[in-house]
């Protein structure tokens, strides 16, 4: 007999990255923003609205429909998905400007904070019968003359098998593929896993409805997220994806970059490995 999962909805896993974003917030504290900073980045923000509207001669009808649009965003909780979909990466290309040591790549919406720490070598939480190729993800973190950093964290999320996020997705349990992982006193780690799938941003909500009215798929490719951090040193968010990969070229967050893609290789009883090594700067 053939066993139906349920899939997530936009709603629930807006409504998990809403309450997921709030915890993060309330644990990093609220940036203090100048009046100033606020009224140039609002009037510019603004400003390249007003400009949209007159080269595109926007009608009543179709300002109307934005608006209905972002009203079904704020009651479907789907502005942390809209917002880190369609907005982020730019974002984090802006930051990396001034930065050193491993590229970054977005958060997304799909990161829990408070995961279990597990010593390396590790085996990511997982169910007893985790489908999926097994993957052994190792390398080192290194400060930016090349020293070890002992005891760095590795937080590390990601999808099943079948592109499923725990606590986003009601079938999967809690904490499933998620650990933060500490490196040993050279700073290297070892983590056991699976591969996981490429998968479809929720599209029965606001979000899945603009991509499907604009022709966009909502796909994005295989990738590992991981937050890699150590004291003293700027924590480094970013995700690695899998070469020759569907959606690689095309992922709809428009998050993937060169540096950030890996090439397992099969290493026997359809076992692949990979090794990745982090570069921290200094905080």
């Amino acid at each position: 007999m053939t066993t139906t999962q349920p899939s997530p909805t936009a709603a629930g896993s807006g409504s998990s990255a809403t309450e997921a974003f709030r915890a993060t917030r309330a644990d990093s504290g609220a940036p203090q923003v100048s009046t100033e900073r606020i009224a140039a980045v609002v009037s510019s923000l603004l400003a390249g609205i007003h400009d949209t509207i007159r080269t595109q001669a926007v009608t009543y009808d179709e300002f109307q429909a934005a608006k209905g649009f972002l009203i079904e965003v704020g009651e479907g909780g789907e502005w942390p998905l809209l917002l880190d979909v369609l907005v982020e990466h730019v974002v984090e290309d802006v930051a990396s400007r001034s930065r050193t040591g491993t590229k970054g790549s977005i958060l997304g919406p799909y990161y829990l904070p408070g995961q279990p720490r597990l010593d390396s070598p590790a085996t990511l939480p997982q169910r007893p019968d985790e489908k999926g190729t097994a993957l052994v993800f190792s390398g080192q973190v290194r400060d930016t003359e090349g020293n070890p950093l002992p005891g760095a964290e590795i937080d590390i999320w990601q999808a099943d098998e079948q592109g499923y996020y725990s606590g986003f997705a009601p079938h999967i349990p809690e904490g499933n593929l998620r650990a933060v992982v500490v490196a040993d006193d050279q700073g290297r780690f070892e983590i056991h896993t699976i591969e996981p799938a490429p998968y479809q941003i929720p599209t029965d909500g606001p979000t899945g409805k603009l991509l499907g009215a604009a022709g966009w798929h909502p796909w994005r490719p295989a990738h590992l997220h991981l937050l890699v951090r150590a004291p003293g040193k700027r924590t480094v968010t970013t995700q690695l994806y899998f070469r020759g990969g569907e959606w690689l070229d095309s992922d709809v967050a428009s998050a993937t970059k060169p540096e950030l893609i890996l090439d397992p290789v099969e290493v026997g009883d359809g076992t692949h490995a990979v090794e990745y090594d982090f570069t921290l700067e200094p905080a």
